[in-house]
């Protein structure tokens, strides 16, 4: 893993990236549209597609598949927050594992003594729920979550916080990501070295890599 001596900072997204976690959230948006009387029968790839391009995509095909629940709560926020809800609760009692290669990048990450954080869309409280079940995510050291900045991914803010708090100014960054979104924020931030990581097949994949380097896995970064 001679790779990682070529960085100084190392700027990972969350959810899909480094934990399989984007089975429970399609589980938990179809369990917020059961109770409220909708059934969600999308295949994965279908909510991959809305999730991934637009932070209000879901919102949008929500709304566009079920207009009579726009009708009967027009407020994305409060339909957000029983998402929310219900996500939490299959993270107490759901499996998790990491994506493949993450152990091995971490551990080697920790052993080098790089700088490297977090920086996710999702809330402090899932994440800790999450870094209960898998003790190695604690071997990073900082975290920054949807509570400490104003504008969710694609917009930068969240990424420039990162490296203003930790990155000196001749440090060599490289930042990772699972959707194209989250590429486009590290690219407005002016992180120089943005890798996607996700499966082969995924939607997203049709579109090409905006100025980035693609690989399926963390396993297959060479050096």
């Amino acid at each position: 893993m001679d790779w990682i001596q070529k960085f100084d900072l190392f700027l990972f997204d969350f959810d899909g990236l480094l934990v399989n976690t984007e089975e429970l959230h399609f589980a938990a948006y179809r369990e917020m549209c059961r109770q409220r009387g909708y059934h969600l029968h999308w295949t994965l790839s279908q909510f991959f597609q809305a999730a991934h391009f637009d932070s209000a995509g879901l919102k949008k095909a929500i709304y566009e598949e079920f207009p009579a629940l726009f009708e009967q709560e027009p407020r994305w926020e409060v339909l957000y927050a029983e998402k929310k809800q219900c996500y939490e609760q299959l993270l107490e009692k759901g499996d998790l594992t990491l994506m493949p290669g993450v152990e091995d990048v971490l551990i080697a990450l920790e052993k080098a003594g790089k700088k490297r954080c977090v920086v996710t869309n999702s809330a402090r409280v899932q994440i800790d729920l999450i870094k209960q079940k898998i003790p190695v995510l604690n071997t990073i050291p900082h975290w920054f979550t949807r509570e400490n900045y104003k504008e969710p991914k694609p917009h930068p803010e969240c990424y420039l916080m990162a490296m203003q708090q930790l990155g000196q100014p001749h440090d060599r960054v490289i930042g990772f990501e699972d959707s194209t979104r989250g590429l486009t924020a590290l690219r407005d931030a002016g992180v120089p070295t943005r890798f996607l990581i996700c499966p082969a097949d995924h939607p997203q994949m049709a579109q090409g890599i905006p100025e980035g380097t693609y690989f399926p896995s963390f396993e297959a970064i060479n050096n």
